[in-house]
């Protein structure tokens, strides 16, 4: 690891200590490993994808009223004390402001292959056993219901109705997580992919088995 990954790990440490366990330090270290292992698949820069998986959550705009410029003015003056090249701070700013599913219809068509690893990898930490997990602590910390029969998912929504959307934690599920797989842009990241979908799909058969006792 070089000096420049090591100070950005321990820079989002701290700039993440107590942080909703969703979306704290080891989401990030789980994405940044995921990144590389799909990066060795791939023909990219290395540097872009670390530092972008790195700092894609510095200030997620959910913790911070909506605002998603705190993220990016965070990134480049941390980018800026460690004296990166202004190219490869622009790559990284591009990956943290595109990233996001609620903005998958506002980004350009031709993405660049940074991007699509990062993302692919943030999608991935979203489901499986973890997106499981993630998806409930969430729900917990937003006081949202579990479940409630008599509300039924939100599909197509806009991006203002996704980001006011307090629906319940299984409805989360269809109006993001099982959408997740055929929106992965890598053959690694589907195939990873495809393994934790699966796994998701069990899940909801066995949390409805039991929600409804016979």
């Amino acid at each position: 690891m070089n000096r420049l990954i090591e100070n950005t790990v321990e820079f989002v440490k701290e700039k993440l200590e107590g942080a909703e366990a969703g979306h704290d330090w080891f989401h990030i270290e789980r994405v940044w490993k995921l990144s590389g292992k799909i990066a060795e698949t791939e023909n990219c820069k290395d540097e872009v994808v670390e530092l972008a998986a790195l700092l894609h959550d510095i200030a997620d705009p959910k913790f911070h009223h909506g605002d998603e410029t705190i993220a990016l003015k965070v990134s480049r003056e941390f980018l800026e004390s460690q004296h990166v090249e202004e190219e490869t701070i622009e790559q990284v700013l591009f990956i943290i402001k595109n990233i996001s599913f609620k903005n998958r219809g506002d980004v350009p068509k031709d993405l660049p292959i940074e991007l699509k690893i990062v993302q692919d990898a943030d999608r991935i930490d979203a489901i499986g056993a973890i997106g499981v997990a993630r998806t409930f602590n969430f729900g917990g910390f937003k006081n949202n219901p579990m479940y409630d029969p008599d509300i039924k998912p939100k599909l197509h929504m806009s991006k203002d109705e996704y980001k006011k959307s307090n629906g319940t934690t299984i409805n989360h599920f269809y109006e993001k997580l099982l959408l997740l797989k055929d929106l992965m842009n890598t053959e690694k990241g589907k195939e990873i992919a495809g393994e934790r979908h699966e796994f998701m799909l069990k899940f909801l058969d066995q949390f409805y088995k039991e929600w409804n006792v016979d």
